[in-house]
């Protein structure tokens, strides 16, 4: 673990830093995964997982499910919509314990996060919310024009001061190609084993939906569970509302007694 200050100029420990990851660029593999709540924060560590991601709102909370794994806080493409409102989001998150902000807003808007020395993550490749300019839901890069332009889009985000990069949904070799000719860490989503970072959603990897993109694996299968959870909740609430029609509760282990002589010296008041 390195010794670290927050921006918040409280002490703390973290797995990796920043210049961790730059300096094993090319050199080993890190996996992410997301995380929006305590328990999955602590799961992710528990787990031995590398990186994290969260929205910028619940950073809090993951924090207080592990203070120790490097979190990036994903700023929102619309909640944050003028460039005072992502710095204002960026610097909160950064004081509240990310050591990195998201972003696949424009290279003006990483150029300024960058020259506030807040590290920044650029999104490239299939951009869902941007889809509509790409056709639709597709891959990105599987024309040699098309590839060529997307790596230009990585060396200008690159140039405008990202040092890391989520790429989601790029032809495997096409990744490969580009992730070793910039010096962005590039977290593959969707791209093959070619990144420097292997991130799934912890939802598809731990199996709570029936529709997972084809990116994506279940390790887990916690739909099911969950399942039985609402079956057995059902269950219960159905017993208890039976219980109570039929005088089965409260019964009078579930019911505080008083003493009988104070009881007739309470009636006798009423009457």
């Amino acid at each position: 673990m390195k010794r670290i200050y927050t921006w918040a100029a409280s002490p703390a420990e973290r797995n990796w830093t920043i210049e961790d990851l730059l300096a094993g660029k090319g050199k080993r593999k890190w996996v992410q995964t997301t995380a929006n709540a305590a328990e999955e924060a602590a799961a992710a560590e528990a787990a031995g997982i590398d990186l994290i991601i969260g929205n910028a709102w619940n950073i809090e909370a993951v924090r207080r499910g592990s203070g120790r794994l490097f979190l990036t806080a994903a700023i929102d493409l619309v909640r944050y919509p003028l460039p005072d409102d992502i710095l204002r989001a960026a610097m909160k998150a950064m004081e509240l314990g990310a050591d990195a902000v998201l972003t696949a807003r424009s290279m003006k808007i990483v150029e300024m996060l960058a020259g506030e020395d807040i590290p920044v993550m650029g999104h490239l490749g299939l951009v869902p919310r941007k889809s509509s300019w790409r056709g639709g839901l597709r891959a990105v890069g599987k024309t040699a024009d098309e590839a060529f332009r997307l790596y230009e889009d990585f060396r200008r985000l690159e140039s405008a001061g990202a040092v890391m990069v989520e790429a989601e949904v790029i032809p495997g070799p096409v990744m490969s190609e580009i992730s070793r000719r910039c010096g962005l860490i590039t977290v593959s989503l969707g791209s093959g084993p070619g990144g420097d970072v292997d991130y799934l959603f912890c939802n598809d990897i731990c199996g709570e939906q029936d529709d997972r993109p084809r990116h994506a694996r279940a390790f887990g299968n916690l739909l099911e569970l969950n399942r039985q959870v609402q079956d057995a909740r059902v269950a219960a609430l159905a017993d208890f509302r039976r219980a109570c029609v039929d005088g089965r509760f409260p019964s009078d282990a579930e019911t505080v007694d008083v003493d009988p002589d104070e009881l007739d010296r309470f009636v006798s008041r009423l009457d």
